[in-house]
């Protein structure tokens, strides 16, 4: 039996995506090992394992109104879904390698054992994000996403991730929050 033929395309695909990962890892080289990205992005990177920083935000985000209060275990569900599909779910059926076997050595975060693609702490800020933003309003999408972005960007910058898992990661996520805010305003929940 020979082997499976790629579908026309995917190898232009692939080299496409190759060039904006190393595109992406030779700009964000220029900025490594300057103190404020470094401890930045490592403290994003680590405050997003888990999805600690969407917790907690959610919390402090709970104590300023009774209908935010309500809110606090709709969006930790939600993120708990996210998380299944994405880390058990997506990462499962495409098994990429990750950019580097330990992690970049200059900055000290877990080394995840899943696969690289797409990110799960891109994927939950785009979650987040979305259903954030659908909550509070336009106004608060500048708040919700540079946080999400600094996040997303962090896995790139410690080469957790490929910067295509970042970008695949967020998209995924964004469209699982937009799924939510469906299901939670047919509920009567959002």
């Amino acid at each position: 039996m020979s082997p499976p033929v790629p579908a026309a395309g995917t190898e232009e695909l692939g080299s496409t995506v190759a060039r904006f990962d190393r595109a992406v890892d030779d700009a964000l080289e220029r900025v490594r090992g300057h103190w404020l990205p470094d401890r930045l992005f490592t403290l994003a990177s680590t405050l997003g394992d888990f999805s600690v920083v969407w917790h907690l935000l959610n919390v402090s985000r709970g104590l300023t109104s009774r209908r935010r209060a309500r809110q606090i275990p709709l969006l930790a569900a939600g993120l708990g879904v996210e998380s299944l599909v994405v880390n058990q779910g997506i990462k499962r059926l495409v098994g990429r390698k990750r950019p580097t076997v330990q992690g970049d050595p200059r900055y000290d975060v877990r080394r995840p054992s899943t696969s690289s693609f797409p990110s799960g702490h891109a994927s939950a800020a785009g979650f987040t994000a979305t259903v954030l933003t659908g909550w509070d309003g336009r106004r608060s999408a500048p708040l919700w996403w540079t946080i999400g972005s600094i996040v997303a960007t962090s896995r790139a910058y410690v080469r957790i991730h490929h910067a295509s898992d970042v970008v695949a990661g967020v998209a995924v996520g964004a469209v699982m929050g937009l799924g939510a805010r469906a299901v939670l305003r047919r509920s009567g929940r959002a």
